[in-house]
């Protein structure tokens, strides 16, 4: 509290991005050590920074530009302690490792035909409204020089709807999958040829309902994971920043130490399972995905054994995970509440959880703690600069 009992002061922000007062008031845009006074007005304080980027706060890609560094890094850590705390736990949180700016190698911008103009950007905060970008922060500049010239380019397709556009950064240049919408005909044809051998794109798919169909894919597209290049399907998860990536994996393999056998649950395109200097057997649902981290790894003679399983519906068994000398487990953001039990239960020395929610990860720790694991350490990550979204990764020993 100030000496002014007519202001308060912003001691911490919340989950969703509001300052939240000792008090409970909430205020939003507002900084740590920001002052609010009785009739709502702010006082910005000495950890609220002017948000570089003229689209904010409109645009729904960023909800925090106005903290600085400081204050964006307590936020993180801050996220994932509340979490724990709603669950009655508690564990050592180390430094947070944030990502760069203009590092984003992913995102899902909007697309909107309307009054002969086409609208290119993320949507607003809370909102279907399409903001039209004309600078990004978060973006790769690989990434963002592509939105001027598919605003283009959609015009010259005939584009007359909305549609999503998903941009990926592979290993050949920009892989870009657009739903909601196919083009037809020559000229239309001949226009997206042109765009891709401009701008040298790695694949062009368009799925309006029945699924991705390539448009241009000159080279087989790839992603190189743990050193290895992978197949890369149309609009395949990857972390969001290969920085992030790099710190998420980092903290695997600390955790893991030197295992002989290990078990990767939810692998995906295997993230986490090729960069494991071990024999890996790897779970994953999506069939497209672990097709592909098969075709990697029987190439190169890696020693991983993927199956196609649905962990919600067939989680392991405790007799299966205790063949294993550590569980790493990287669930979708709704946790792993069905495997959860069955890893409380099992033997295996160590369990290292990636989670991109806090609240999905503090309810599974929950139940691995009561079961007498410890959660030696978290690491947070966060990739989503500017977010309230936070990613992390925990060791858990007995």
């Amino acid at each position: 509290m100030t000496s002014d009992p007519t202001t308060d002061t912003i001691v911490r922000v919340a989950a969703r991005g509001d300052g939240i007062t000792a008090d409970g008031r909430h205020a939003a845009f507002t900084a740590p050590g920001d002052t609010l006074a009785a009739d709502g007005s702010v006082t910005h304080g000495p950890h609220h920074q002017t948000p570089p980027c003229v689209h904010f706060p409109t645009c729904g890609g960023c909800q925090l530009q106005h903290l600085d560094d400081e204050s964006y890094s307590a936020f993180v850590t801050d996220r994932i302690a509340s979490a724990l705390d709603g669950q009655g736990l508690s564990a050592p949180i180390r430094t947070p490792h944030i990502s760069p700016v203009r590092s984003r190698r992913r995102a899902t911008l909007h697309a909107e035909a309307k009054g002969g103009r086409i609208t290119l950007g993320f949507t607003a905060e809370k909102a279907h409204l399409i903001v039209d970008i004309k600078e990004c922060w978060i973006l790769d500049p690989r990434l963002f020089a592509l939105v001027s010239p598919l605003r283009t380019l959609l015009k010259r397709l005939n584009f007359r709807r909305r549609a999503d556009i998903h941009l990926t950064l592979a290993d050949q240049g920009a892989d870009i999958l657009i739903t909601g919408f196919a083009p037809e005909g020559l000229p239309a044809a001949e226009a997206l040829t042109r765009f891709c051998e401009e701008h040298g794109i790695a694949r062009v798919a368009f799925d309006d309902g029945l699924g991705p169909e390539t448009r241009w894919e000159p080279d087989a597209v790839t992603i190189t994971l743990g050193g290895v290049p992978v197949p890369l399907p149309p609009a395949s998860f990857l972390q969001a920043t290969p920085d992030g990536e790099a710190a998420l994996t980092e903290a695997v393999l600390e955790a893991i130490g030197t295992p002989a056998t290990v078990a990767d649950l939810f692998a995906g395109l295997g993230t986490f399972t090729l960069a494991i200097p071990a024999k890996v057997y790897a779970a994953e649902g999506a069939r497209d995905a672990l097709t592909a981290l098969k075709a990697a790894a029987h190439r190169l003679q890696r020693p991983v054994f993927p199956e196609h399983r649905d962990l919600y519906r067939r989680p392991l068994t405790v007799a299966e995970l205790d063949r294993f000398d550590a569980v790493v487990i990287d669930p979708p953001r709704s946790g792993a509440r069905e495997q959860a039990g069955a890893l409380a239960a099992s033997k295996t020395p160590v369990i290292v959880y990636v989670s991109c929610n806090p609240a999905s990860f503090a309810r599974d720790a929950k139940e691995l703690c009561d079961a007498g694991w410890r959660i030696d350490w978290i690491q947070p990550v966060g990739q989503f600069l500017w977010s309230t979204h936070v990613e992390l990764a925990a060791k858990f020993v007995r």
